[in-house]
């Protein structure tokens, strides 16, 4: 890449997606899936037992065709939403495609009905038949969902009312987060602000400045003030939603149909949060740590993400960072070198910081016949080279298992993490590597506890945040905005015990999470992801090259292994009760590394 670009410059091109159409482009893929829908009820509804292995290939064939149609309308509308969530013909293009995209889907729920309604015997001498090889988990995985189905009649109501229920609060949601604006101080006269995003705002918590941290923090409570009261409703509203569904289809638990969905059962999920939880003495005993270092008898909320040395104010150009992922990546394996650069230097990342951007960063997959795109917002801190790297690993894993097609391109949402967090890794590590000087490397090893922190011990406990609104929005009702800043105390101060103080302003940061809006139960992925990746990069490090081609298959293989069988590739074993400690225990040695690194840079006394 040109030394001359500028992360300003780097900006997605979409319309490979609508073959350079624009909007017109997405009406025309919908008019086509809408037709192609039509001919596809026509010839199997009402007939799919009777169909032959034969047939029933040629069936998934053309659920394929429409699949793509209909993945890339709504990968173009979501990305140009994401792009500029305040223009109003891109919300309008999206509700196109939510509206649309239902009906289409709708025409199309007969399928999956009459497929989980075959006998076992009879579904498994199907899958064994030629054609189906794309397809054969995707077809036994619907088949779990067998207990929780309604009728077809009631499905299509369900199918109907999507993009005018959850899908219409989600999106309200998210146009209401993405426009949020943080007033702090400007670089101009004494008393002036200036407005910035919320994200840009969060990123000045790794401030060396305590009294920055601190009003940053609390210009961003006031920042989420005016519309906290709308967000709970909003989130009160699809907590009862969801609530009414897990009654309908039969769920003993709020968190059941995410389990199903991720493969894991749910006393595996409940084991990894339980062992999580036994460890919250890792984060405390940090956040003390960190407190010496700082020079402050006890950590607030804000300082959690301090900087604890100079250098982790250092900046990085784009090119600079995109140099040092490639160099990473190479040298665990040129081939994800290779696919990283065709991110860079084809347009399929997105990267400045504007006004109504979609905030945060993502990588979406698009689909198989297509390309995936990365959104970051680019600040030049190390943190955002190191989300580059793990939206890079998602970008990697999802190119590489374009190959398994549209039904099996993606891994449930526990090994979702793992290919970002390993790519992640590397990039760390090579940093770390490069790095002598001990001021240096505490903030290096300092960010690496506090990755681990965030994505395995905070992750869980919103987990628990999670299980608490929904357990208390079925046993109470309504939940005003004080239950839950107090939900969100009770699970942060479990984490935090007393070694960082929680001020009353903090008790509203909950609501500009958008998982928790948009995909309940989602946050201990990251968890388990983290987790998984942690155990994966120590098989790299006990094995070395030769483990490059196992985890490369892994890739490749997407979704088309059950999450036990997909990890078996890099020889793991999720069945083994010590695996999420082994894995906990890393994170240890991680901590043991950083309290190391602060004696060797005088940080704090040997003692």
């Amino acid at each position: 890449m040109s030394t001359s670009v500028e992360h300003t410059d780097v900006a997605w091109d979409l319309e490979t997606l609508v073959h350079g159409e624009g909007a017109d482009g997405v009406g025309r893929l919908l008019d086509e899936a809408a037709t192609q829908a039509d001919a596809f009820a026509a010839a199997y509804q009402g007939k799919v037992a009777e169909l032959n292995g034969a047939t029933l290939a040629a069936a998934i064939g053309e659920l394929v065709e429409l699949t793509d149609l209909i993945g890339r309308a709504g990968s173009y509308a979501s990305l140009k939403f994401a792009e500029d969530t305040a223009k109003p013909e891109h919300g309008a293009l999206l509700a196109l495609v939510e509206e649309r995209g239902t009906a289409i889907g709708t025409k199309l729920l007969f399928f999956e009905l009459e497929w989980t309604a075959l006998d076992d015997a009879h579904a498994e001498e199907l899958l064994a038949s030629p054609g189906l090889e794309l397809a054969q988990h995707h077809l036994r995985t619907i088949r779990r969902e067998k207990p929780h189905l309604l009728s077809e009649p009631e499905e299509r109501i369900l199918a109907e009312k999507a993009s005018s229920s959850r899908g219409a609060w989600d999106r309200l949601f998210d146009e209401l987060t993405s426009v949020i604006e943080v007033e702090l101080p400007s670089d101009g006269a004494e008393g002036e602000t200036a407005a910035v995003p919320l994200d840009v705002a969060l990123s000045q918590l790794t401030s060396p400045d305590r009294e920055t941290r601190r009003t940053v923090a609390e210009a961003v409570t006031r920042a989420l003030q005016p519309g906290l009261r709308t967000r709970a409703f909003i989130f009160n509203t699809l907590l009862q939603d969801k609530a009414v569904e897990d009654r309908l289809r039969s769920f003993p638990s709020w968190i059941a149909s995410r389990n199903l969905s991720n493969e894991a059962s749910d006393a595996s999920v409940q084991a990894l949060v339980d062992a999580v939880q036994e460890s919250y003495d890792v984060p405390q005993r940090w956040y003390r740590l960190k407190a010496k270092i700082l020079g402050i008898d006890r950590l607030a909320d804000y300082d959690r993400m301090a900087s604890v040395s100079a250098a982790d104010e250092r900046e990085f150009s784009w090119e600079e960072a995109t140099e040092l992922v490639y160099t990473s990546f190479e040298s665990f394996d040129p081939q994800m070198a290779a696919v990283a650069r065709k991110f860079v230097d084809e347009g399929w990342i997105d990267a400045p910081v504007r006004p109504g951007k979609r905030g945060g960063a993502f990588c979406a997959y698009t689909v198989p016949s297509h390309h995936p795109y990365i959104l970051l917002n680019w600040t030049s801190r190390r943190r955002d080279v190191l989300t580059l790297a793990h939206e890079l690993g998602h970008g990697i894993h999802a190119y590489m298992a374009r190959e398994r097609g549209p039904f099996e391109q993606t891994t449930p949402l526990t090994l979702a993490e793992t290919a970002s967090v390993f790519g992640e890794t590397l990039v760390f590590d090579r940093l770390l590597q490069e790095t002598t000087h001990p001021q240096e490397r505490l903030g290096l090893l300092a960010e690496q506890i506090e990755g681990s922190i965030a994505t395995i011990f905070r992750q869980t406990a919103m987990n628990r945040f999670e299980h608490a609104v929904h357990t208390a929005r079925r046993e109470e009702g309504e939940l005003s905005v004080e239950r839950f800043g107090e939900l969100w105390y009770q699970s942060q101060e479990a984490m935090l015990g007393d070694a960082v103080e929680i001020t009353d302003g903090y008790r509203g940061w909950w609501s500009y999470v958008p998982h928790f809006i948009g995909t309940p139960g989602y946050v201990y992925a990251y968890a388990y992801g983290q987790l998984m990746a942690l155990s994966v990069y120590g098989k790299y490090r006990e094995q070395g090259p030769s483990f490059a081609p196992k985890y490369l298959e892994l890739l490749s293989t997407g979704g088309s292994k059950s999450p036990e069988d997909l990890v078996a590739i890099a020889g793991l074993d999720l069945a083994d009760p010590g695996f999420w400690r082994s894995g906990l225990a890393l994170v240890r040695e991680q901590l043991e590394q950083a309290e190391a690194a602060a004696v060797e840079a005088g940080a704090v006394s040997a003692d």
